[in-house]
């Protein structure tokens, strides 16, 4: 008993202080319950933040190569692969490109390149697919 008469919840008959053993079982299941979602929210923010740095990267680097690509001859179509050398690494490019068969434009001396785009990161675990349509002067 304290001075006003209430017993006090830590002490025991030997007149010990401390908390049961139920007490302590309960903080651990809710501590935890608290470091499991800590946990999976630090997971997820990374995997999200690795996802943007792709979303943002990917359409630059992509550009860049189809960039490149308009210097080469598109006519017969070309199929192409490779990375981005050391400054990206992780991150690989394929590209085809097709000729469109139109009788218009055959006509009119021009010829219209379907081109498919390809930027990959992490082994496919993120792809971006792009596609576009060159003119190419006969």
């Amino acid at each position: 008993m304290n001075d006003n008469g209430a017993t006090n919840r830590f002490s025991t008959a030997t007149g010990r202080r401390g908390f049961t053993f139920l007490e302590i079982m309960v903080a651990l299941a809710i501590l935890s319950i608290v470091l499991t979602a800590v946990y999976r929210m630090q997971s997820q923010t990374i995997s999200m933040n690795t996802q943007k740095q792709f979303l943002t990267l990917a359409p630059l680097l992509g550009a860049g190569r189809l960039a490149s690509l308009e210097s080469t001859n598109l006519e017969d179509g070309a199929d192409e692969s490779g990375d981005f050398g050391e400054d990206y690494p992780g991150y690989r490019w394929q590209v085809t490109a097709t000729p469109v068969e139109s009788e218009l434009l055959t006509a009119a001396g021009a010829l219209l390149v379907r081109i498919d785009m390809t930027v990959s990161y992490q082994e496919n675990t993120y792809t971006l697919h792009l596609k576009t349509y060159r003119f190419v002067a006969k």
